[in-house]
């Protein structure tokens, strides 16, 4: 459900945002998130916190990927493209999130 929502979301955004996969929402919550720290009520997201999980994403692509290939139920295949599609967004996501708190 979560890859269409945010395809959903995607429709939503201007043309210029459109391209960064619904990267909007994501903006207003790195600012909320900002705020909070502000306050005191929020901890400070560490770079190396945001590695661990894009390696982590990576090793789920590769294994995605690998499942992939071997299979041949075609509805499994779609399946399995539908996440490679999810995690590939959640490493973008990811990349976005630690440039701008490095």
């Amino acid at each position: 459900m979560r890859f269409a929502e945010a395809h959903f979301d995607n429709h939503r955004l201007s043309g210029k945002e459109r391209g960064t996969m619904g990267l909007g929402k994501s903006t207003e919550k790195l600012d909320e998130y900002y705020s909070r720290l502000n306050e005191g009520k929020a901890q400070k997201i560490k770079p190396s916190h945001v590695k661990k999980v894009i390696e982590k994403l990576k090793v789920k692509e590769k294994s995605l990927k690998s499942d992939l290939t071997s299979t041949e139920n075609e509805s499994k295949k779609q399946r399995l493209e539908r996440k490679l599609s999810t995690v590939a967004e959640l490493i973008q996501r990811a990349n976005w999130l630690l440039e701008k708190i490095e």
